[in-house]
């Protein structure tokens, strides 16, 4: 796992696990928990949306009656939730807010050309994926990462943004390269059910370095020494 709980630490990769967890700044600190909040929102808010109608089309259109490309088997309770969409987009408007700040910082900061832009130690054939995992940011982590904040963000934004009528009616492009509106929301579930993934990996990660001092780290700031490792 890397030494930060939050990808946006610009820090140095520990080889020796003795080390201790470097000391997060207070604009690290804040923004990870506002963005791990408005995730958990956004997750909250879309599995009621979901529920309101769980059927996935492709193309312009999709309604009761019309046939769907995907019926998730989850309870159907047709309607929508107002709650849930307003939450959706407020944490939607947050997280991108709060990214936005992320990936300014790390540009100007030399985060991402320091610690995830590939380097030339890194061997593409013979990797150790678990000291991959284990020590700082691998090479695995690093194209995991880039990925996540510069493919799978934008395109989850993308999506969410071309399901709006008022989006269309500006930006018709936006909606027409993705096949229609409804298209934009089966590629936004997916996308999603990607985020969720990595998030569930990311916490099972910290979990498994030591998530106490690693919550320590990015509350308090406080330094920890980390657990040493077990010979396999």
């Amino acid at each position: 796992m890397a030494p930060s709980a939050y990808p946006g630490v610009a820090a140095q990769a520990f080889e020796d696990s003795s080390l201790p967890v470097p000391r997060h700044s207070i604009l690290v600190r804040i923004a990870h928990w506002i963005n791990a909040i408005s995730l958990v929102c956004l997750l909250v808010s879309g599995v009621a949306i979901l529920i309101a109608h769980p059927r996935l089309y492709w193309g312009e259109t999709g309604t009761v009656g019309t046939p769907a490309l995907i019926n998730l088997p989850i309870p159907f309770m047709l309607g929508h939730s107002g709650w849930g969409r307003y939450l959706h987009f407020l944490s939607a408007w947050i997280c991108v807010l709060n990214g936005s700040l992320y990936v300014l910082s790390g540009a100007v900061g030399g985060h991402f050309r320091r610690d995830l832009l590939p380097h030339r130690s890194d061997q593409p054939a013979a990797v150790d994926r678990r000291d991959d995992l284990d020590s700082g940011y691998g090479s695995l982590q690093r194209v995991t990462y880039l990925a996540v904040v510069f493919l799978l963000f934008p395109a989850i934004i993308w999506t969410g943004l071309a399901m709006s009528p008022s989006i269309e009616a500006v930006f018709p492009g936006l909606v027409t390269v993705l096949g229609g509106q409804q298209s934009a929301r089966t590629i936004h579930f997916f996308l999603a059910c990607l985020i969720v993934a990595f998030f569930v990996v990311h916490v099972a990660m910290v979990w498994r370095e030591g998530f106490w001092r690693h919550v320590r780290a990015m509350t308090i700031g406080a330094r920890g020494a980390t657990r040493a490792r077990q010979d396999s």
